[in-house]
């Protein structure tokens, strides 16, 4: 008993000395983790590195962490020179920087950037929001410099180059600086691919992010061209799709109707006086068939009419005459007689009843002409009615029609005989196969619309008069150029294209435009099949090439003006008229309460006006105005005079 209470305070201790120890351990090796936990520093585990070239340097980067977040990043830059030792006096600049877009404004920042050994430097920056970061690095040494950008998204790992290449150098440029001083008559300015907006007679850095200013000639200038870096084109969305050569199919739709088939209309009408006796079809939209009797009717001169043809048939029988004798008078009346009831409307079985009966019928039925449904009714029982009036119209709805509206643009791909697809809302999703029958020749002057015919069967009677239709018509047109629908910006009398030339530049192309099918344009001239066009963001690219290059493409047509009128031609100028000599002034009634003072005669003649002084401005910004040349007081860059050079 005492052993036992002797062996539960040792117990005891060795349990408390093994979880000290472990406690130890797990310390001891997750010694870095813990430190980072408690003191909010990052754990130092750097993602998958890059190296590039820097102008004559060797540049590796990598993230810290990996993936980057808002807050405690750091990017890891390893620099050598181009025997591989390591540099160690090198300035480097890394910034990050978001182009305004829309309604925000542009944010940029600058890294904390550290010498570590060995060619190790590190930049710690925090980032304003998350999303898509560009990050220019910028390096300079003794011997010459160099820059490259790279491309960071939060939340994701990796790093990538952005603007493709070995990134740009001074080293390179003083090495061609004969080559350079060649060509320089050539070069109209040197803006960043950064910000498009700075503009610089001579080479040199961006005062805004610090990267080297590239040259734009002057036929870039004049032919528009537009530099766009990947980062702005990823900010922007710009795609490109290349230009293509096949078959294309004119294919449009037009709102139709379906109408009665005029071709089986039939009217009922009389050609002699009467009164209603008898109304069987008395309602309009009940069907019908050919013979059914609609109505009965009383005529007064269709009564005579009939005692006459009895008379004329008694006769020809009391006749002396034989068979051999040939026609008489009497049997020519009675020939006679028979031909009129069939001329006031009645037929020969009816007139076969009256021969045989001897009497004459008060009451005469009236049949149908056609097969079809009453869609008119313009009589009732007891109703009196006169010759011509039109007493019913019959329709026969076996076949119908659908008219459509044919825009007149389109209505130079319509033929008779074309396939065409009838679909309709009370049938979805059943289309109608069928095919042109007529083109109306004329136009409703109000819509400018042409009039298309279409011929359905309609056995089953599915499509009734007066239903909308969406008519889908179609066409080859045989193998054409086309370019998307969405690369094409209007600029009045102009088609606009910009045609990617590679290595961030965009260049617009006027081109003449055809039919459009299923969103692609054919495309008349100025573009060949392989060429890639921007197909999104084109708005945005068209602005920045209004504002910062040739606006020749922007303005109106020097051809044709808006009216389409042809030039005026070129007239001599005008010479300059002299000045007209000072005339006497009129004496004018004075006011009643404050008469004017009457002026001197020896008045100063007006002073010349001389040109107006020079006016200097920065490109980035413009409130800044100074009636010398010099430097900006915010960003340091030289002062361009208003207007252009002086």
């Amino acid at each position: 008993m005492s052993s036992t209470r002797q062996a539960t305070p040792r117990r005891r201790l060795m349990v408390s000395v093994a979880l000290v120890l472990g406690l130890v351990v797990l310390a001891l090796v997750f010694h870095g983790p813990l430190v980072a936990w408690f003191s909010g520093k990052s754990l130092g585990a750097a993602g998958s590195s890059i190296t590039v070239q820097a102008g004559a340097f060797s540049l590796q980067a990598a993230l810290d962490p990996d993936p980057p977040a808002m807050k405690g990043n750091a990017l890891l830059l390893e620099v050598r020179d181009a025997s591989g030792k390591p540099v160690d006096d090198a300035a480097i600049d890394v910034v990050y920087d978001m182009p305004a877009m829309a309604t925000m404004a542009e944010m940029k920042g600058g890294a904390k950037v550290t010498h570590e050994k060995d060619g190790r430097y590190r930049a710690e920056f925090d980032l304003p929001m998350g999303g898509n970061w560009p990050l220019a690095v910028s390096l300079r040494t003794a011997t010459g410099s160099g820059s490259q950008t790279f491309s960071l998204t939060v939340g994701n790992k990796g790093l990538s180059l952005l603007g493709g290449g070995g990134g740009s150098g001074t080293a390179a440029m003083e090495t061609d600086a004969g080559a350079s001083a060649s060509s320089h008559a050539e070069i109209d300015h040197y803006t960043c691919s950064m910000h498009p907006s700075v503009k610089q007679q001579g080479p040199g850095k961006c005062p805004i992010c610090g990267m080297d200013l590239i040259p734009v000639t002057k036929d870039q200038q004049e032919q528009g061209v537009v530099m766009i870096d990947e980062v702005r084109r990823q900010l922007i969305g710009v795609r490109t799709a290349p230009v293509t050569f096949g078959p294309m199919r004119d294919a449009f739709r037009a709102v139709g109707r379906v109408t009665y088939d005029e071709s089986a209309l039939s009217d009922v009408n009389l050609k002699v006086r009467g009164w209603i006796t008898k109304l069987d079809v008395n309602q309009t939209g009940q069907r019908v068939a050919a013979g059914q009797t609609l109505f009965t009717m009383y005529s007064p001169e269709l009564y005579n009419a009939q005692q006459d043809f009895l008379l004329a048939a008694q006769s020809a029988k009391l006749s002396p005459l034989g068979p051999d004798a040939g026609p008489s008078r009497v049997e020519s009346l009675g020939t006679a007689a028979r031909q009129r009831l069939r001329l006031l409307g009645m037929n020969d079985p009816q007139i076969d009843a009256i021969a045989k009966s001897g009497v004459p019928m008060e009451s005469i039925a009236v049949p149908s002409p056609a097969s079809g449904f009453v869609i008119e009714k313009n009589v009732v029982e007891g109703a009196s009615v006169d010759p011509g009036m039109r007493l019913y119209r019959i329709a026969a709805l076996g076949k119908v029609w659908v008219e459509a509206d044919v825009y007149e643009a389109d209505l130079a791909h319509v033929r008779v005989g074309q396939p065409v697809k009838v679909t309709l809302d009370y049938f979805p999703g059943r289309p109608y196969e069928a095919k042109v029958a007529y083109i109306y020749p004329y136009l409703d002057s109000k819509v400018r619309t042409g009039r298309v015919r279409i011929e359905i069967a309609n056995k089953s009677l599915e499509l009734r008069p007066g239903m909308y239709a969406s008519v889908s018509l179609g066409s080859d047109v045989g193998k054409r150029v086309q370019v998307p629908a969405a690369a094409v910006v209007y600029t009045g009398p102009r088609r606009l294209v910009f045609v990617d030339l590679g290595e961030g530049r965009l260049r617009p192309q006027e081109i003449q435009v055809g039919s459009e099918s299923n969103g692609m344009y054919e495309v008349r001239s100025g573009l060949e099949p392989g060429d890639k066009v921007a197909i999104s963001g084109v708005f945005l690219i068209a602005a920045e090439a209004r504002i910062s290059t040739a606006a020749k493409y922007w303005e109106s047509s020097p051809e044709v003006d808006d009216a389409g009128a042809p030039p005026t031609p070129d007239m001599p100028p005008m010479p300059a008229m002299p000045p007209m000599p000072a005339m006497p002034s009129t004496p004018a009634m004075p006011p009643m309460s404050n008469p004017a003072p009457k002026p001197s005669a020896n008045a100063a003649p007006p002073l010349p006006s001389s040109a107006p002084a020079a006016v200097y401005t920065c490109p980035m910004h413009p409130e800044v105005h100074s009636s010398t040349p010099g430097k900006c007081p915010k960003c340091g860059m030289e002062l361009q005079p208003m207007g252009g050079k002086p």
